[in-house]
């Protein structure tokens, strides 16, 4: 099979020739930027700086030289600005705190003060910082900068300042970008935004300069109990302008891209959940649905679904919700089960990650324990197909190169080797 009849038949529930894999087609299954150094390096590969191509969790370009060393199946179109606002271009060397020396953006503008590493909203030090990697830190933090709240003066509108009509530029820049996706062989995953409703990395901000509305972490989860009916416009009207969006956005790209990356919000921690299933279903649910039907209805695109924790009390939500595909797949965190989520789930949502934990055996395991437990997981999540592998979330900084290898070499030992 080609990659695109590898996803497409995973996707569709069907068994593929060989499980496939995704590493780096969305901002939640990468691989920091020091690990695809020591990955190059592993490999052989051309010695170069790697670029920081998502600069809040610091994750690194893999290039087509490493995506082949890696076997991976999809490829990544993600939007022309960064988290930060800036556009990823003009590069320059920048020096981590551990020494590497990597590319980023020329807008990448940073400032230090006790030991910490200041980030800047579309890199202006003019105004205040919006992000901070703590000291021997290796990604960045958001800092918030809520306003006072005045309860009568609340505007939806100022949730929302981010949200607008998408420019003529980024429409030809998807264009472009899903084209040279598509022309890689491999099945393309595009992040276009403006989808991910109260995804709590979102919501801070980060590149805006003087970002209004809840933008706390703090007040913004405790709005999901107290001002329910203003997150439900917020939703509400973000979702009227995403669909014109996304018709427009459809009308350049068309079938170029294969899945849609919806939202990155997560409901589960690693125990629980961060609401109950009847807020979901009032809050989010009708919001999710209307993006989810106008896609199925428009396009041929599957939807992707992000959300870390303890999410089995709503897998039927997510599947009602419409969403093809979940990632991560946190199989640590409690109820989470492999064998359980594939029997009870399997047959109507994608699994696409749980591949290995990333918490603690592929950075702190030995080899053999990161072997066992991705030949377990393969095993268990490939059957009938419905699998794409992934770690589970993005490979962290300091991750040791022999468990990743480890963990590649095992996905090649169940896929019976590649010609």
């Amino acid at each position: 099979m080609t990659s695109v009849e590898r996803i497409t038949t995973s996707i569709g529930h069907a068994q593929p020739d060989r499980i496939p894999i995704d590493f780096g087609a969305a901002p939640v299954t990468g691989i920091h930027v020091s690990i695809v150094s020591d990955l190059r390096d592993y490999f052989n590969l051309e010695k170069k700086k790697v670029k920081i191509v998502e600069p809040f969790q610091c994750l690194g370009e893999i290039e087509e030289d490493l995506q082949e060393a890696l076997y991976v199946d999809v490829q990544p179109v993600i939007g022309r600005k960064n988290f930060f606002g800036f556009t990823n271009d003009e590069w320059k060397s920048w020096i981590m705190p551990d020494g590497l020396e990597v590319l980023v953006p020329g807008n990448f503008n940073t400032t230090g003060e006790d030991g910490k590493i200041y980030m800047y909203p579309e890199g202006d030090t003019s105004a205040d910082p919006s992000a901070a990697m703590p000291e021997g830190g290796y990604f960045f933090d958001a800092i918030p900068r809520q306003e006072p709240i005045d309860e009568g003066s609340l505007d939806v509108e100022d949730n929302l300042e981010e949200f607008g009509e998408v420019a003529e530029v980024d429409l030809a820049y998807f264009a472009k970008a899903s084209k040279l996706a598509n022309e890689t062989g491999r099945a393309v995953l595009a992040n276009f935004g403006g989808t991910s409703l109260g995804d709590i990395a979102c919501v801070p901000g980060v590149h805006i300069k003087q970002p209004k509305g809840i933008r706390d972490v703090t007040e913004w989860y405790m709005s999901l109990a107290m001002r329910q009916d203003y997150i439900y416009r917020i939703f509400e009207k973000q979702v009227d302008i995403a669909l014109i969006n996304l018709d427009k956005i459809w009308n350049r790209v068309g079938n170029s891209v294969d899945i849609a990356f919806i939202c990155g919000t997560d409901f589960g921690t690693q125990t629980g959940t961060f609401c109950a299933p009847d807020t979901y279903r009032e809050l989010w649910m009708p919001h999710y649905k209307r993006i989810n039907n106008w896609i199925h209805k428009n396009t041929t695109w599957k939807t992707f679904k992000h959300s870390c924790g303890s999410v089995i009390t709503f897998m039927e939500l997510f599947i009602e919700s419409g969403f093809d595909i979940i990632n991560p797949v946190q199989c640590s965190a409690t109820g989470m089960d492999p064998e359980t989520l594939k029997k009870e789930f399997g047959k109507d949502i994608v699994f696409w990650g749980g591949g290995v934990d990333t918490q603690q055996t592929l950075p702190f395991g030995t080899p053999e324990e990161v072997r066992k437990e991705v030949l377990n997981r393969c095993e268990i999540f490939s059957k009938d197909g419905g699998f794409v592998f992934n770690t589970i979330h993005n490979t962290q900084a300091r991750t040791p190169i022999e468990n990743f290898a480890s963990m590649l070499k095992a996905v090649k030992e169940f896929n019976g080797g590649y010609s």
